[in-house]
């Protein structure tokens, strides 16, 4: 894919996103990696509802802003992703309603925030750990991410929300998507009790579906 079909997309789902209530105002941020190595990421105090594709910021591998307007500050945590997950090429930061709840609950499992539900969320994801809370644009962030991303493709930040990976925008975006409503459906049944897949489930899906 070119840079600008790239650059095209991501403007495309960010403003799906937006409008279907996954990140208001400036909250959040997304990143692609180009075949170069380079990254295209959301600017900082951007919105996904109005971004432009000839604006988003362009890094090298390391961090470095190349062109187009200044980064997010949370580079760190997209940079943690790709360096630690080879296979992953794009990354979605969001400040989704449901998640981000969940993120703020006391006595969460910290090696995973939620159970297996459904089979979509252990096709998807698997498991959701948790990283403590730290001030947003923290490098720290970067840091804890790093210690997870091998073997997660979505990790959840205490009081902040989901950081999610995949190997293309769009499985990065549905990644998100099925990560949400998860936290959604737990919320909602939590009150009134639910079953889980068993282990066994559990295993087989992980045979016949590698993560994403």
């Amino acid at each position: 894919m070119s840079e600008q079909a790239l650059r095209t997309e991501l403007v495309e789902w960010a403003r799906s996103m937006f409008y279907r209530g996954y990140s208001s105002g400036g909250a959040g941020n997304i990143s692609a990696k180009l075949d170069d190595g380079t990254i295209i990421i959301t600017p900082t105090n951007s919105s996904f509802g109005d971004l432009q594709a000839d604006r988003l910021s362009k890094l090298d591998i390391e961090g470095n802003w190349l062109s187009g307007d200044k980064p997010t500050k949370e580079v760190s945590m997209h940079l943690a992703m790709y360096h630690n997950r080879l296979e992953c090429r794009a990354v979605v930061h969001l400040h989704s309603p449901w998640l981000t709840a969940l993120s703020c609950l006391p006595n969460l499992n910290s090696s995973n925030c939620l159970p297996p539900i459904t089979p979509y969320y252990v096709m998807r994801v698997g498991k959701l750990p948790l990283v403590k809370y730290l001030p947003p644009g923290d490098e720290k962030i970067g840091e804890e991410i790093a210690k997870l991303a091998a073997k997660h493709n979505a990790i959840l930040l205490s009081n902040h929300g989901p950081v999610v990976g995949g190997k293309t925008l769009r499985q990065a975006f549905f990644n998100a998507e099925e990560l949400e409503d998860t936290a959604r459906l737990y919320l909602t049944l939590l009150p009134h009790g639910f079953t889980t897949l068993n282990k066994e489930q559990v295993q087989q899906l992980e045979t016949r579906y590698p993560k994403n």
